[in-house]
């Protein structure tokens, strides 16, 4: 076997390697106890969008004068949320208070890795099917 053919092959493994690999990252998602309907959902879509990325989502709620007192009201927020988003990730820790604010991580189903490969493969799709179009009007 040629030593050159098999170096090339070995750097484009590496390369492809590295092209799926991908960093979790935690995104943050902020509400406050007393947050509107529309709002709630407009938040609820983002978190989601995060977790079918495969980042988690670091949901916090914001105590502000005498919400302080309330702190049961901010974990069944957080909880109501943990259930709208349980069709794209789960709990990683559970709703803590931290001085004025309430804080709970939900971890996606699926890894980063897989989800930008899976993106990467549509977006290969969709290149092919463009050239295999613009070829198609060319040729006529």
């Amino acid at each position: 076997m040629d030593y050159g053919k098999f170096k090339y092959e070995a750097a484009q493994k590496a390369k492809e390697a590295r092209r799926n690999q991908a960093n979790t990252v935690l995104k943050e998602v902020r509400f406050r106890l007393k947050i509107d309907a529309h709002d709630y959902e407009t938040k609820l879509k983002r978190a989601e969008k995060f977790l079918q990325a495969g980042d988690k989502v670091k949901a916090m709620i914001l105590f502000r004068g005498r919400e302080q007192s309330r702190p049961e009201m901010g974990a069944k927020l957080l909880q109501k949320f943990a259930e709208d988003v349980a069709e794209f990730g789960s709990i990683e820790h559970r709703p803590t208070l931290d001085g004025r604010n309430m804080t709970m991580v939900v971890a996606p189903h699926r890894n980063k890795s897989d989800a930008k490969a899976e993106q990467n493969a549509v977006r290969a799709k969709n290149k092919q099917a463009a050239r295999d179009a613009k070829a198609a009007e060319k040729a006529e």
